[in-house]
């Protein structure tokens, strides 16, 4: 079996999860469960000398490749000759990620090779860690995400998969009841009048009003970085490595989806909550609600619904850093784009250019 020490845990994750009990459980057992789908998909890791696994916010992703079997030994994994393993902290969107990327079944999304539910563990395709949706330009970057999302939006049929979603409404409905209360807990952290706004939108496009005949398979986390370069993609000497050419969907492909079942407008938040360095200094809220039309217009959405929902999203993100020690920069950075989507921005926060990208100190 592989030995637990040929596998480095980045110190990012340490760092993170080692601050609670359940944590630094799940940190503990990471090399025994990384050993353990070593062996049991005849991998090994493909990092070079001294590397780290790559990682996300929740998991550790480490590039393997195919081993020599042996004799006696079962079968590998089907494309594992060069994949990645995946093993993410137990959380409901990682329970729910598998099923997902079986019904998309690697068109517009990463494909799952294999999954060991018990280990947290899935084996997928190698797409290219270091190109992202992230190093091309916006207008670019538009066309690919609008193509990316009308491949994702699946509308729900028999499969049994589609029990293991959330549904965008019942979401709605729950901050109906949550972020009032939480407002109040809170000490009233930003004027009533916005968390009235997300109020209202959770009214209308909860399960009351909303058009469920269009509901689709989202992916709510479809941001710059989490949407990769396949390995065939064109290269050149730009930034990350790519051409001036124009790109389609076909070159990129989606990850870590945190899927739901609802209005495909919920997925243009993250966009709009990214990037914010690249507004232009003058009239930034403008620049930010174009944004919020053209990538909607590229993936043929409504751009009002589309602001409807980053409103509400931006405002539960605000109530959750507000709870939080060392996330002022994050609060701020909510309540920017919140109230700018509102149509009211609020007085005496940074300019975006100045507030932190998400994850960043």
């Amino acid at each position: 079996m592989t030995t637990p020490a040929a596998v480095p845990i980045p110190p990012e994750l340490t760092r993170r999860y080692g601050v609670s009990s359940e944590g630094r459980a799940w940190l503990a057992a990471l090399p025994r469960l990384i050993g353990r789908c070593m062996e049991q998909w005849q991998l090994v890791p493909d990092l070079a000398p001294g590397g780290l696994p790559w990682h996300g916010h929740g998991a550790i992703v480490v590039p393997v490749r195919q081993r020599a079997s042996d004799r006696g030994e079962p079968d590998p994994a089907p494309g594992a000759g060069t994949a990645v393993l995946k093993l993410a902290f137990p959380h409901e969107e990682a329970l729910a990620e598998r099923h997902a990327l079986e019904l998309w079944g690697g068109r517009g999304a990463v494909q799952a090779l294999a999954a060991e539910p018990d280990a947290g563990a899935l084996l997928l395709e190698r797409l290219d860690g270091g190109r992202s949706l992230q190093d091309l330009p916006l207008d670019a970057a538009a066309g690919v995400w609008g193509g990316l999302v009308r491949q994702l939006s699946l509308p729900p049929d028999s499969r049994p998969q589609w029990r293991e979603f959330g549904q965008v409404a019942a979401r709605a409905e729950q901050w109906s009841d949550e972020l009032p209360e939480s407002w109040e807990r809170l000490g009233r952290p930003f004027p009533r009048w916005l968390l009235e706004a997300a109020l209202e939108v959770c009214q209308t496009r909860g399960a009351v009003g909303r058009r469920s005949g269009t509901d689709v398979l989202v992916h709510t986390d479809l941001h710059f970085l989490n949407v990769l370069a396949c390995p065939d993609a064109p290269a050149g000497p730009g930034p990350a490595g790519f051409t001036a050419a124009g790109f389609t969907a076909a070159d990129f492909k989606a990850i870590d989806p945190q899927p739901m079942v609802g209005e495909a407008e919920f997925a243009v938040a993250p966009l709009l909550w990214n990037r914010l360095a690249e507004l232009p200094c003058t009239d930034p809220r403008k620049a930010l609600l174009a944004r919020c039309l053209d990538f909607s217009a590229a993936a043929g959405l409504d751009g009002e619904t589309a602001r409807q929902w980053a409103l509400a999203r931006e405002v539960e993100n605000a109530l959750c850093y507000a709870t939080e020690r060392n996330h002022g920069g994050d609060l701020a950075r909510s309540l920017w784009v919140a109230s700018t989507l509102a149509g009211n921005t609020l007085a005496g926060l940074p300019a975006p250019q100045d507030l932190p990208a998400p994850g960043e100190p």
